[in-house]
């Protein structure tokens, strides 16, 4: 009899594998998993590439990541613009201004900036502190606002009556820009607290990213090499900068970083590379902490003696410059504090045009300062008030840079020269 109980009990378990079986193949077969539509693929896109790549993963928990995609995909979402709003609904808990998404028209327009044009008022633009709030990093040199005397500091309140609040940063820098000829209204809030109302008529700018010439000084003949972004085209362009002073006997070089709000990292590295032989430049960690030191290359193009200019527009990527510059001791820092951006983001284009920026990884300078919110202090503080127009007529913090730098050159003559105090 034992063998008959044994053949009934596998034919029961098989009954009751089957009708498991059977049981989630009807299930499986009642509510079918249902094919994504472009737009909700586009949200799923952008979540995988902040899943991958954020440079906190710990914030994923925090702000429960997985259910936040969930979330917004049980919206409707059937075009661009519902996927659109999905999207930055899903990252704004990550509560970090630089992980964003940028719509198609957006996403042009940064990447003609880093190409070196651009069609607006010529205004550079940040999170300020404040939550909401969208303040100047710097303006373009020789842009409509430079020409208005908008500084770095001055807080965008509204474009064309529409609060910045609302409009977020992308909304409000696409606002700014336009065709040529025609006109925008702004309300700022300057540092000192004053309020105006500014029209400012939009151009091509042509941002012609570097610019050199010499100075003359007394009995010396000093090179001045200013950089406004790190675009594509700029390490090439510093390179021929170099070579054309050098060719005129330079005996000093006043580097200009002021009003240079960043753009590639990689221009950045590369041009720091030009001066600076063998050094650490920079080191990156990314999400799992590990720490990437990136070290310049023995050969320099220029290894004279620098001075370099830095203000509260000087950020990210020429923070990173300033920064190695600084802290391998190759070049006194001169001017005010930098923006204090320590933070370095990936741009992917995603699959209907827009773009998604995420934040990868965070860098510290060669002594290992994080900068992020604090910016990097300058070697000597020139006085205020700023001049407004960097390397142009009456520059006051230009002149004092020359003057450091011949007292250097002096100095390398007769050592126990002390540097006077600049008025």
């Amino acid at each position: 009899m034992l063998p008959t109980v044994n053949c009934l009990q596998n034919v029961c378990r098989a009954l009751v594998c089957g009708l498991v079986s059977l049981t989630l193949a009807s299930s499986l077969w009642v509510k079918p998993v249902l094919a994504l539509n472009d737009a909700q693929q586009l949200v799923v896109e952008s979540w995988k590439l902040v899943n991958q790549g954020y440079v906190s993963p710990e914030r994923f928990e925090t702000i429960h990541w997985k259910r936040l995609r969930q979330k917004a995909l049980e919206g409707t979402i059937e075009n661009s613009e519902q996927a659109y709003s999905a999207i930055e609904t899903m990252l704004a808990p990550l509560g970090d201004p630089y992980t964003r998404l940028l719509r198609p028209d957006d996403y042009t327009a940064m990447k003609a900036s880093n190409q070196g044009s651009l069609s607006g008022v010529g205004l550079q633009l940040a999170h300020g502190t404040e939550a909401g709030r969208v303040v100047v990093i710097a303006p373009l040199e020789g842009s409509p606002a430079a020409e208005a005397g908008v500084v770095s500091g001055t807080a965008v309140l509204a474009v064309n009556g529409e609060s910045t609040e609302a409009l977020g940063l992308e909304g409000t820098a696409a606002k700014l820009r336009g065709d040529a000829g025609t006109q925008v209204v702004l309300t700022l809030e300057a540092p000192s607290g004053s309020s105006e109302e500014l029209t400012l008529e939009r151009r091509s700018v042509d941002l012609r990213p570097v610019r050199t010439r010499r100075l003359r000084r007394d009995d010396h003949t000093l090179g001045y090499l200013r950089i406004t972004q790190f675009s594509e085209g700029v390490p090439e362009q510093v390179n021929e900068a170099i070579q054309e002073l050098s060719d005129k006997g330079i005996e000093g070089l006043v580097l200009d970083l002021r009003n240079n709000s960043g753009g590639l990292v990689s221009a950045g590295l590369a041009v720091a590379d030009s001066f600076i032989s063998g050094e650490p430049i920079v080191e990156t960690r990314n999400r799992d902490g590990i720490a990437d030191p990136i070290q310049a290359s023995s050969a320099t193009l220029y290894d004279g003696p620098m001075v370099t200019l830095v203000n509260g527009g000087t950020a990210s990527a020429s923070e990173i410059l300033a920064g190695a510059l600084q802290d391998d001791g190759r070049s006194q820092l001169v001017g005010g504090r930098t923006f204090g951006k320590g933070l370095i983001q990936t741009l992917t284009n995603l699959s209907d045009g827009s773009g998604l920026a995420v934040t990868v990884a965070g860098y510290l300078t060669p002594s290992g300062r994080d900068i992020q919110g604090q910016g990097i202090e300058p070697d000597r503080v020139l006085d205020q008030p700023e001049p407004l127009n960097p390397g142009g007529d009456g520059d006051r913090w230009l002149t004092d840079a020359a003057s450091i730098m011949e007292t250097m050159l002096d100095r390398a003559e007769t050592p126990e020269e002390p540097i006077p105090e600049l008025s």
